[in-house]
């Protein structure tokens, strides 16, 4: 009986070792995290599926977790906008434009931006539709996609420079190249008017081309 009793003690302080103890934070931490992400990933699928509209009851059933759990992950709505945007721009970053700003000659930067653009418009062009229709009526929603603006009007800028070597950008040259940039303009004439993507990098550089040398060709 009394090897039994050391046994069980044995077992006891065994089980409750420090190395047992951070194996249980380490394992409940991971529960914890992959609760997160669930909740994430949930919300964005389900602002995707049903156009923004998704309910916080909705996203939590997605998830597999009750609305308490989901309010201890994210207690506000800025909380959860703000993990599902990080979350979903680091699975789809836009073009490196470092990598156009390297590109020397205008016509081959615009034709390497925009065939870029394409390709991220294409792939995000579901999720970046509902947002466009959300964002007039959701302050928060709107904030969090200031950097995003910010990433276009610098892309815009980008595109623009070196047209005319004396001065800035010939007049229209980069109104035209923020539209050529712009998802709307890019859904319309796929969409709608039933381009491929290439043919819409050379319908605007045609344009913009025309547009820059309009002076010195005439």
């Amino acid at each position: 009986m009394s090897i039994s009793r050391k046994h069980t003690v044995s077992g006891n302080v065994r089980n409750d070792s420090p190395v047992t103890r951070t194996y249980r934070k380490k394992r409940r931490a991971d529960l914890e995290q992959q609760t997160h992400q669930r909740i994430i990933e949930a919300a964005i699928e389900l602002h995707q599926a049903e156009g923004g509209g998704a309910t916080i009851s909705a996203i939590a059933e997605r998830a597999g977790v009750g609305r308490v759990t989901l309010y201890r992950h994210f207690p506000t709505e800025l909380a959860l906008l703000s993990a599902c945007t990080g979350h979903y721009m680091s699975l789809n970053p836009p073009p490196d434009l470092d990598n156009w700003a390297s590109i020397g000659n205008p016509v081959e930067r615009l034709k390497h931006g925009l065939t870029e653009t394409y390709a991220y418009h294409r792939r995000t062009e579901e999720i970046m539709t509902v947002a466009e229709h959300q964002v007039a009526a959701n302050p928060v929603l709107a904030d969090l996609l200031k950097p995003l603006e910010a990433y276009w009007a610098t892309a815009k800028a980008i595109l623009a420079a070196g047209w005319n070597e004396n001065a800035g950008a010939p007049p229209l040259v980069e109104e035209t190249i923020g539209l050529a940039l712009s998802l709307p303009a890019w859904r319309i004439l796929t969409r709608q008017q039933g381009l491929a993507d290439s043919d819409c990098v050379t319908l605007f550089v045609t344009t913009i081309r025309n547009l820059a040398c309009r002076d010195d060709c005439s």
